[in-house]
């Protein structure tokens, strides 16, 4: 029998760094824009000063490595770097945390382990913990929703307390920052005040946090869009969200006064953004099918122990960093068997 063949080339064109980091960047304009409609524009002088010091160090350290700058520059995993740093942050935090940020996430925990493909770490979350830890009053205070701010920031406004640290006349930190809804839930469940009071605050919406959810909803968009593009594998997001609904729903169902619904856990904070865009990494994550389930599931179990005991409201950036660490492991133990081998 003949069978018709279609003309060459008949290998497939290899995708590309650049590609791929290209759309990881498209994929979080949902979120972005979501940002900013709730929480004003302090998160685009954020994006553009993470940006423009992760190009600044990857430039500076490509030159002393001796590496062509055109052809490094170009494959935007500084820009991803940047902007998925950028966007863990509070958005009045000062201009220098994006310096000290990216300094430790592309000088420390990219090239002194060998520059791309090499790191052990995540990159843009050495350089959030790093200033967490170093800087909690500064980074654990955001602004609330626009439509809950008593005073709103303009462009303006935003562009002088983040490079000079000015407020508007007549205005305090007090007045124009608070807490999140999970620093909020944490402290007061900490008080002895159920759940239930808590949520009669004006800052929670429907699930997450009025503005917050709307923000994880379009990370989710653009996660979905990575998953229809090949880009990531389904293992770590279905593995880290489904964790994490598994473990707080009977917690809620047992005792809903002093536990959040699960959705609570997924849209807010870092969860979303952490299981599409951060956990999902191909150079810190795991590499085998079964090692990005183990994987995602470790860092939806050590998230919600940091936010049940551990010092900090979220933990997503803790847990990749420890799950990391466990990644040479969990691939030697986890590799596919090879064809026609039993």
């Amino acid at each position: 029998m003949r069978f018709e063949t279609a003309g060459g080339p008949h290998i497939p064109a290899p995708i590309t760094v650049h590609q791929v980091m290209r759309d990881v960047l498209l994929a979080l304009v949902p979120g972005i824009l979501a940002h900013l409609w709730f929480f004003g524009p302090g998160i685009l002088f954020q994006l553009a000063l993470a940006i423009g010091a992760a190009l600044g160090f990857e430039a500076l350290m490509l030159k002393l490595r001796g590496a062509r700058l055109d052809l490094h520059l170009h494959d935007l995993t500084a820009p991803v770097t940047g902007a998925l740093y950028a966007l863990c942050l509070p958005p009045l935090m000062p201009w220098w945390a994006a310096i000290i940020g990216m300094f430790f996430a592309i000088v420390i925990a990219k090239h002194l382990y060998g520059g791309l493909g090499n790191n052990l770490f995540n990159p843009a979350m050495v350089g959030f913990v790093v200033v967490i830890v170093a800087f909690p009053n500064i980074s654990t205070t955001w602004v609330p929703a626009q439509s809950l701010a008593e005073n709103p920031l303009n462009l303006i406004d935003s562009f002088k307390v983040i490079f000079f640290g000015t407020l508007p006349d007549g205005l305090t930190w007090d007045a124009i920052t608070g807490a999140t809804p999970l620093d909020l839930i944490r402290t007061r469940i900490s008080e002895g005040i159920m759940l239930t009071e808590i949520r009669t605050d004006e800052i929670f919406g429907k699930y997450g946090g009025k503005g917050f959810e709307w923000v994880s909803i379009g990370y989710l968009v653009g996660g979905l869009y990575l998953l229809y593009r090949k880009v990531i594998t389904w293992h770590v997001p279905v593995a880290m969200l489904g964790t994490v609904a598994v473990l707080t729903l009977p917690a809620y169902a047992m005792d809903p006064y002093n536990n959040p619904f699960p959705l609570q856990h997924i849209l807010t904070g870092g969860m979303v953004l952490g299981a599409f865009f951060i956990a999902t990494d191909p150079v810190s994550g795991s590499t085998t099918p079964r090692g990005r389930l183990i994987f995602g599931l470790g860092v939806a179990i050590l998230t919600l122990s940091i936010r049940r005991w551990g010092a900090y409201p979220d933990g997503v950036a803790f847990s990749v960093l420890l799950m990391n660490c466990a990644v040479p492991l969990i691939d030697r133990y986890t590799k596919p068997r090879v064809f026609g081998r039993e």
